[in-house]
């Protein structure tokens, strides 16, 4: 094996080019919407309305009613699966990815662990199953009814223990864009009709490390596990060495790609984007590097509060925020070139067409908020 000192050196650039061509940022494609789903192994959905703008940026002609018919369908599903957050499925995803990450779901039980004295862990599981399958209910209703077999709980604590040890998904029309609906759970298995999988644990692994890195290589261990919020991937990595090719970043981390995975050249042009909130772009990398500048570090948060992002020859250059149909642009370097400006705009306008009632007014650049 070669030594690591030897390995190709990408660059920020080179990464940041490879990772918008997986990402489906470098140009809009013809996809379907669950398709885009599915490369993209899943939207990030902390709130309802940032996967349908994750895929205004990545698909070409693709507008809001198409991602809320499959929700409506079930063929994709909201649930709790990398780093304990929400995210947009397919139906097969969910079904796959949540048992991977059970672990990790299991381990967060352990850190609310004082609030559970004297709860046996197996049967509350099998009451908030048996109590979400027979309707689909708010999580104030299962804490409320974990609450009469164990009144001396801590009631967050039963509400955490039921969230990570059932594989709950958020029933319609919570997630329909244009709807409105109160978070009421059932299991995934009853919302589908059908069981989860289960494959052999190391193959169910190795199949998802090459589906990351289709999504967001070239990526090292760690970044995936940034991703995934799991720990000891290194083992799957070192399984699948012989069919990936290996490279090293600017600070001589290995990273890790498909052989025939796009690596465009560092000088492709990159359009603006809008991102949202949350976009899993932004945070699926120990190293975010590849799309956070230096000047860029710690400005696409205020506290815990994520912002929607801007981004302009493919790394984050600005926030935006869409009230009603104006669009407001506050730009970290608030002196674009005309050219630049203008390619933002066109941008901008399109995002306020496609994404909003048509009665819009715009777009307009600000000033960074204090």
């Amino acid at each position: 094996m070669a030594s690591r000192t030897a390995l190709p050196v990408l660059d920020s650039r080179a990464l940041n080019r490879a990772t918008l061509a997986r990402q489906l940022l470098l140009g809009r494609v013809e996809m379907s919407a669950r398709d885009a789903v599915a490369h993209l192994v899943g939207l990030q959905a902390q709130n309802v309305k940032p996967p349908y703008f994750q895929l205004h940026a990545r698909l070409a002609g693709f507008r809001p009613a198409e991602l809320a018919g499959l929700m409506e369908s079930r063929e994709v599903v909201r649930m709790v699966t990398m780093r304990s957050t929400i995210h947009t499925h397919t139906a097969d995803d969910a079904l796959t990815l949540r048992p991977l990450v059970q672990p990790a779901r299991d381990r967060e039980v352990n850190y609310f662990r004082k609030g559970l004295v004297g709860v046996d862990l197996d049967r509350l599981a099998g009451l908030a199953r048996a109590f979400v399958e027979s309707e689909p209910r708010t999580m104030a209703e299962i804490r409320e009814e974990l609450l009469k077999e164990w009144p001396d709980a801590d009631p967050q604590s039963l509400s955490v223990a039921a969230r990570c040890r059932l594989p709950l998904v958020q029933v319609t029309p919570r997630g329909v864009w244009g709807r409105a609906g109160q978070v009421r759970l059932t299991t995934v298995e009853n919302w589908l009709g059908r069981p989860a999988a289960e494959p052999d644990a190391s193959q169910a692994v190795d199949d998802v490390v090459l589906r990351y890195l289709a999504a967001f290589g070239p990526a090292s261990v760690k970044d995936m596990q940034t991703w995934a919020g799991l720990t000891r991937l290194r083992e799957a990595f070192e399984r699948l060495r012989p069919g990936l090719l290996a490279f090293q970043d600017e600070n001589g981390v290995e990273l890790f790609d498909l052989p025939d995975a796009p690596r465009p050249a560092a000088d492709t042009p990159a359009p603006p984007r809008f991102l949202p909130e949350f976009d899993n772009l932004l945070l699926s990398h120990a190293d975010r590097g590849r799309v956070i500048t230096p000047e860029g570090k710690g400005r696409s948060w205020t506290g815990n509060q994520a912002h929607c992002v801007l981004l302009v020859d493919g790394f984050l250059a600005g926030l935006w925020r869409l009230d009603g149909g104006l669009l407001t642009v506050e730009l970290f370097d608030g002196k674009p070139s005309e050219a630049r400006r203008a390619e933002i705009v066109a941008e901008g306008e399109s995002l306020v067409e496609q994404m909003t009632d048509g009665s819009g007014s715009g777009v307009r650049f600000a000033s960074i908020r204090g």
